[in-house]
Order: structure tokens, then sequence, then C-alpha cells
């Protein structure tokens, strides 16, 4: 870890780096605060979870505009949700965005609280999710930790090429760095992810434009193959994961009338993941059968 003198130079470094360079993103901009608050907050981080930012973008600007508040969102059918979340993946998140909005409405009166616990407590929220609200919404001072931060507190500090399983470990050293200034800690957390995500990167990280290569552990150690403690993701092509969107698919384009349940995906090459596909719907909550017919929940 960066001693104690070391940390001021690699905060300034990022934390310039990043005001010079952070992307556009409307998240950022003053006026969406303005419009949507804490909401429009949260709703982002829900969308931006295991997906690219750029289909993110046109997703968010029609959901907050169709659902501006909590209490907008808490009205809407479940049909309606999975059908306005499209081809986000991950469908599961507009259940749980969804839940999230009855309960904001019911408990906290239509605001999205402040306190960590309390977004904690809340339907599909994790402590990355619960921090970033926090900070990006309320201006609070705590360590804000996703996939693109592990990475670079791995390499930067610790040598690594690869972070290991998320740990509260990565919390604690995230926040061993943070400015104490409140303002200029939320920065520091910004910047982090924007390095992650756009110089850091898992696969090929540009350590020649980094701000923070004249102090990265790893790059001082000839960026050493530390191995890759991560879970794998499975292969998206021929797995359930495709095969549930298929049936998405089929059920939002037909939507609202059902489907026989013998014409879905009939050309799918193995029934048997098909019916599986169906099967974990159901189950999820995500579509719902009725005798001989699919459809989505009403």
């Amino acid at each position: 870890m960066p001693d104690r003198q070391a940390r001021p130079e690699m905060r300034s470094r990022l934390s310039a780096w990043y005001r010079s360079t952070a992307r556009d993103l409307p998240w950022r901009r003053p006026e969406f605060h303005e419009e949507f608050g804490a909401w429009g907050v949260l709703v982002s981080e829900f969308m931006l979870q295991q997906t690219p930012v750029t289909r993110v973008i046109p997703h968010l600007e029609a959901w907050l505009g169709r659902w501006p508040t909590p209490a907008t969102m808490a009205t809407a059918s479940t049909a309606d949700v999975v059908r306005q979340w499209a081809n986000l993946g991950y469908p599961r998140r507009a259940l749980w965005l969804h839940r999230a909005a009855v309960e904001i409405t019911d408990r906290h009166g239509g605001t999205v609280p402040r306190d960590v616990d309390a977004l904690l407590a809340l339907s599909g929220i994790g402590d990355y999710t619960a921090r970033a609200v926090a900070v990006f919404a309320y201006g609070d001072r705590h360590p804000v930790v996703d996939t693109n931060t592990r990475r670079v507190l791995a390499r930067a500090v610790e040598g690594r090429a690869q972070p290991g399983a998320a740990s509260r470990h990565d919390l604690a050293l995230m926040s061993s760095l943070l400015p104490e200034d409140v303002a200029e800690a939320a920065v520091f957390n910004a910047a982090a992810m924007e390095l992650g995500a756009t110089v850091c990167t898992s696969r090929a990280p540009r350590c020649d434009v980094c701000p923070l290569a004249v102090s990265c552990a790893w790059l001082a150690a000839g960026r050493p193959e530390t191995g890759d403690g991560r879970r794998r993701q499975a292969t998206y092509e021929g797995s359930d994961r495709q095969a549930r969107g298929a049936v998405l698919r089929l059920l939002r384009t037909r939507d609202p009338e059902a489907v026989p349940l013998d014409a879905v995906l009939p050309e799918w090459p193995d029934a048997g993941q098909r019916d599986r596909a169906i099967d974990s719907l159901i189950a999820d909550g995500l579509a719902e059968a009725d005798g001989s017919v699919l459809f989505l929940p009403r």
C-alpha cells in the first residue's frame, strides 16, 4: 500500500486526470441531478450493473422519462417494467428496481434514503450501489468499489494483475486512500472507476497514458502475470441465459397477447433448455403461465 507520503500525490494525479478527461455521461451532469436527484442515480446504478455504458444511456433516458420518481414507478405493472427493460440483460434487475421503488414509496415517503443501511435494506441493492447513491447523489464520504476500482487497486496498490474475489478488504483499502475532504473523496471514487473503465482495463491496460504509471506497483514489477482468481462467467452463446432472453423477447413482442406454450421457440435447438428457461422465468416472476399459454406478468 502506498505510504502516507505517497497517497496525496496518487490522489492528486488521479483526480486531476479525471477532471480533465472524464466522459460526459448523463448521470454526471448537474441538470440530471436537479431533475431526477437520487432516484436518477439509483436507476442508473441498477442499469450499469454488468451492462456497458453505451447500452444504458438510451434506456436510462426512456426509463426516467416514463417514471421520473419512485412513486410513479411504484404504480407500474410488472409487465410494463419488464417490457421497458427491453434488452438490457439480467432482467431480474428490473423486478428488483420495481420492488425498491415500492419500498421507497411505502417506507420513505417517495424519497430515496441517504443512509447506507437504509439503502442496503432495499431490494436488489448491495454494498456498491448503496454507497454509490450515498456518495454521488448525496455527497457523503464512503468508499465506492466496483469491478473497475478493484482492478485499479489490485494493480496500482498491490501489484497484482487482476483482483481476487470481492471482499470487505476492497472497501477497507479504498477507505484508507480516500481524501478527508468530502467533495474530493467523491471525485477520487469516480476517478478510480473511470480509470478502470477506460485505461486500466482488464485485457489491454494502456499503461502509457495512465496517470498512476509513475507509482503503479504492478507496472514497477514488470506487469507480472499473478493469476486471476475471479469467477468466470459462462459463455452467453448457447447458454440458458440466451434461451431466457429469447423467450422474454418473444413475450415482449406479443404482449399483451398470450403465447401458446407450443409456440414458444419451437425451433430452439435444445428443447430441454428452452423448457428450463420458461420454468426459470416463471419462478423468477418474469413470466406467468395459465394452462397452455405463457405471458408477461400482469
